[in-house]
């Protein structure tokens, strides 16, 4: 599989992506920075570090948190496992890891996410898979250009974010195979699937207003509703989001130094947590040990952070 097009040049020249969608019909709401109950500041305290770069994290449901290492060199990067006692592992060593997701007994994540494949134009990305019951690695599907989120829809399509390149657009992937742009919106990053609503939540980067689009997957090619959070969106810089299992969606905002709560039901949107430098995911915690409760965070300075709202 090989998506087309030249991705040589910055993240920075995906900017359009507000005007573009809107020129289809999308349905903008600018998110309310009203108070609304349970957003904080909620407490946080660091669970692990001494990592490199983490991109991504997800729970494998029987115990461990895995998480996406990236060197910075953009070559080296492995996807770490760790208990909740503490106890590390590597599972599998790549280059680039981006985000990772895990559907039943098998962990999916991206890797060619780096600047040298960027800067050279390489379409030598991934989406790899790990057995949890035996842990063989797979590559599923390649061919990609520096793939940094990943979701994977009812049907068994992946779609897959970019916020690096001329062409940052979501790309669906279909019987493992490229099956073109998901949709027009531009610089995405974070990606998460929410099964109870059947809609699929996409975070901007670097466009002039941090984003928050909402996909309804059963009306293919509708516009999304957008969602617009404060800030100037490269100051905000938007990445991973997830959604719990209050129907609230969480997204990390890296240079912001937040996590941001969205309520995609009236609009209203808060800080739950600031002074988190470059933090880059976050999931509620799943399976033995964990905190089903609090929310984890992971950043670019190698650390995971728990988080546990205050009321």
């Amino acid at each position: 599989m090989r998506i087309r097009g030249n991705v040589a040049g910055s993240a920075f020249a995906a900017l359009s992506s507000v005007a573009l969608i809107a020129a289809v019909g999308a349905t903008t709401a600018t998110a309310d920075p009203s108070p609304v109950a349970g957003c904080g500041p909620w407490r946080t305290s660091v669970v692990a570090s001494g990592y490199n770069m983490l991109e991504g994290l997800a729970f494998d449901g029987r115990g461990g948190l895995l998480l996406s290492d990236q060197s910075a060199s953009g070559t080296g990067g492995a996807i770490r496992r760790i208990d909740a006692g503490g106890a590390r592992s590597t599972l599998a060593t790549v280059d680039g890891p981006g985000a990772v997701l895990v559907s039943n007994n098998t962990a999916y994540f991206v890797a060619g996410l780096s600047m040298p494949s960027v800067l050279a134009g390489q379409a030598n990305g991934t989406i790899n898979a790990i057995d949890l019951d035996t842990g063989a690695v797979s590559t599923t599907v390649s061919g990609l250009r520096a793939p940094n989120g990943i979701a994977l829809l009812p049907n068994g399509d992946f779609v897959v974010t970019s916020d690096m390149g001329s062409d940052t657009r979501m790309s669906l992937v279909r019987n493992n195979v490229y099956a073109g742009p998901f949709a027009a919106l531009t610089s995405t990053n974070g990606v998460a699937y929410d099964q109870s609503r059947r809609r699929l939540f996409v975070s901007t980067t670097f466009d002039p207003a941090t984003t928050i689009a909402m996909f309804d997957i059963d009306r293919p090619g509708a516009a999304p509703t957008l969602f617009t959070l404060p800030g100037f969106g490269p100051l905000n810089g938007g990445d991973d989001l997830t959604v719990g299992s209050d129907g609230m969606v969480y997204v990390a905002l890296s240079t912001g130094g937040r996590i941001v709560r969205l309520d995609p039901g009236t609009g209203a949107s808060c800080t739950i947590a600031d002074n988190l430098p470059l933090s880059t995911a976050v999931e509620f915690g799943s399976g033995p040990g964990w905190d089903q409760a609090a929310l984890y965070a992971t950043s670019y300075l190698g650390t995971v952070t728990k988080l546990n709202p205050t009321s």
